[in-house]
């Protein structure tokens, strides 16, 4: 037992002989002999002898003492494993209070940071929630990230880091010792590196700012930026926040960024990142946050060593997928460019329908024929519309919607021009002059799938609708099938002017019948 211990039995003499026998006697100091036992007279019956009852007095003296001191022993060492004294029955303490006292999850990071914010901040974000025991801590975070946001032209990046340790005492140490101790070490490493002058390598560069205090937020809070290039690949930076809250301990990391769709891919092409004003600005705000939610829980669980959250298991949920449905009537644009789809794709089979796609309402206008008698070879020929119309949740036509679509399609295919992959080859993407507002043209090879086809393709934006006119076809020796090794794919220069065709035919058309009127 520890000196001092509640549960330590009271410093009180056993007496001696051992702890459940009756206490010695005081010595006695011997007498004269004693004289030689009366006789009674004959025929007498005999007497009993007198001393035999002090002898039974002094018996039950003892045993009474004796019994006394057994129980006083006896009592504390009932006392020390509950059982109260007087020889009541108590029950034990309540193990639903001892178990909970012993089990409190630590803090919810995620639920810290407000959702408004966090969604002004990491647009519908992924968010992933951890916690997990360590040696000296027990950890919990949450990350919000968002790498594919499309604004316009640009594709943006967001991401926000939030980490919370909660430190164990080691020997004499408390726990905030050991936060201070962490606390100090970090914020000494940031003051290093804002004065730091590694030897940087050719084609990097670095930048660390001054360490910026954040008074009024926990015990004591800093903040940083950091700033970095290599070569042709990389480029980023990001604000750091770090706060401690008693024997807690926060880090905040805020990284943003933006870049062109049509920039060159795994390259820092175009790519513009957070500047130091904002990155500090927006870092301090979420771990003021979060510092503010770790001081509730640190108040309502005062003298507590947190436990990691149970694992959650998740069902995954499909999310739907859209699907098409074929319109009872074709719509009056394509019908105003049936001769001319016609005059590309004779004897066609027709189809319309239309599909909804979160803001994206597509149109489809489609002539095909796989069957076209040619000699001895078959043709196969297609023309396909797609009509992209963009309405915001008041359902009012929304060009800002629209142009970022084009944005991002048309960066994808600059992104994969001139490539070849799984039985594609693509080509190379040109912009066109004189269609709507903007316009591009791409040619495809496809030798995969059920059917081999050459393929030219115009892409339109016209305010808040983008068209798409394709134009596709083969040909291969008759009664072999559409994907045959021996099609011959419609040529780059045929298709893409059999393109080009449709869409300056359809463009007015649209204009004068739009889609869904």
């Amino acid at each position: 037992m520890n000196p001092g211990s509640e549960y330590q039995p009271p410093h009180r003499q056993v007496p001696s002989g051992g702890p459940f026998e009756p206490p010695t006697m005081p010595p006695r100091f011997p007498g004269p002999p004693p004289p030689p036992p009366w006789q009674p007279p004959p025929g007498r019956p005999p007497a009993r002898r007198p001393w035999i009852l002090p002898v039974v007095a002094v018996c039950v003296v003892v045993l009474i003492a004796g019994s006394a001191g057994a129980y006083l022993l006896y009592g504390q060492v009932q006392r020390t494993f509950g059982t109260p004294l007087g020889g009541g029955t108590q029950a034990p303490p309540s193990p639903s209070k001892s178990v909970k006292a012993a089990a409190v999850t630590g803090p919810d990071v995620c639920t810290m940071l407000p959702k408004l914010e966090a969604e002004r901040l990491v647009p519908e974000a992924t968010v992933a929630k951890d916690s997990r025991d360590a040696e000296y801590t027990v950890n919990f975070s949450c990350n919000w990230t968002n790498r594919r946001i499309s604004f316009g032209e640009f594709w943006r990046s967001r991401e926000i880091d939030v980490k919370v340790a909660q430190h164990r005492g080691n020997g004499a140490k408390t726990g905030r010792a050991m936060a201070q101790n962490s606390y100090d070490i970090d914020y000494g490493g940031a003051k290093f590196g804002e004065t730091a002058k590694p030897t940087a390598k050719k084609g990097e560069k670095d930048y660390v700012s001054a360490v910026k205090e954040v008074p009024g937020v926990g015990d004591a809070a800093y903040a940083q930026y950091t700033w970095r290039r290599s070569g042709t690949t990389l480029w980023y930076s990001f604000g750091t926040a770090r706060a401690r809250v008693q024997d807690l301990t926060i880090e905040v990391r805020y990284q943003a960024s933006q870049q062109r769709k049509d920039a060159q891919i795994l390259s820092n092409e175009t790519i513009q990142s957070v500047t130091e004003a904002n990155a500090i600005r927006e870092a301090t705000k979420v771990i003021t946050h979060i510092a503010k939610g770790v001081a509730a829980w640190k108040a309502e669980h005062p003298d507590v060593l947190a436990q990691p959250h149970k694992a959650a298991t998740a069902t995954p949920s499909a999310a739907p997928t859209p699907s098409p449905t074929e319109l009872a009537a074709v719509p009056p644009a394509c019908q105003a460019v049936a001769g001319v789809a016609t005059g590309l794709v004779p004897g066609p089979t027709t189809r319309t329908r239309r599909m909804e796609a979160g803001n994206d309402t597509q149109t489809e206008c489609r002539w095909l024929n796989r069957e076209i008698p040619v000699g001895q070879a078959t043709r196969i020929r297609s023309v396909l519309i797609t009509v992209h119309s963009f309405a915001n949740r008041a359902g009012v036509a929304d060009a800002t919607a629209a142009k970022s679509f084009y944005s991002s399609r048309r960066g994808s295919d600059r992104n994969i021009a001139r490539s070849s992959l799984g039985g594609l080859e693509i080509g190379k993407v040109i912009d066109l002059e004189g269609l709507g507002q903007q316009a591009y043209g791409k040619y495809v090879k496809t030798r995969r799938g059920e059917v081999s086809a050459g393929s030219g393709s115009v892409i339109v934006l016209q305010g808040a609708v983008v068209v798409e006119a394709d134009y596709a076809g083969a040909e291969r020796p008759k009664d072999e099938p559409a994907n045959s090794p021996n099609a011959v794919l419609l040529a780059e220069k045929q298709a893409r002017a059999g393109a080009l065709t449709v869409a300056r035919a359809f463009l007015p058309a649209l204009a004068d019948k739009p889609i869904g009127s």
